[in-house]
């Protein structure tokens, strides 16, 4: 389902981003279960929790995705690395259009922790 505020979330160019980089609906290890639930409507489901602060309970049933099958399909997406994947291509799309001054980045070594043994 993609209505007003699906698109306001996940607009049409994030998606187009977005779907080649989401990992391919795999058999539950348990079984059973029903038909996959569409990727856009998960995938704007986890963007309205990362992005509103929502609890994971409280999403809402207009998305047409259940609280357990956006969780999981975040876990298995985060296990896969879609996240990394996704900021490097909108980075990598943004740049291509001119819309990043890479002359202008700070990095900030402050929020990275340091691996043992690294002065």
């Amino acid at each position: 389902m993609v209505d007003d505020l699906s698109r306001r979330l996940v607009p049409d160019e994030l998606w187009a981003l977005a779907r080649p980089l989401i990992p391919g609906f795999g058999v539950r290890p348990q079984g059973g279960g029903t038909a996959p639930v569409d990727d856009r409507a998960v995938f704007t489901a986890i963007v309205l929790v990362l992005t509103s602060g929502c609890a994971w309970r409280l999403l809402p049933l207009s998305f047409g995705v259940t609280v357990p099958t956006a969780h999981r399909r975040f876990s298995e997406w985060t296990k896969a690395g879609l996240w990394c994947r996704l900021h490097r291509a909108v980075l990598d799309e943004l740049g291509s259009q001119g819309m990043i001054d890479w002359s202008r980045a700070v990095l900030d070594g402050a929020s990275v922790r340091a691996k043992n043994g690294d002065p």
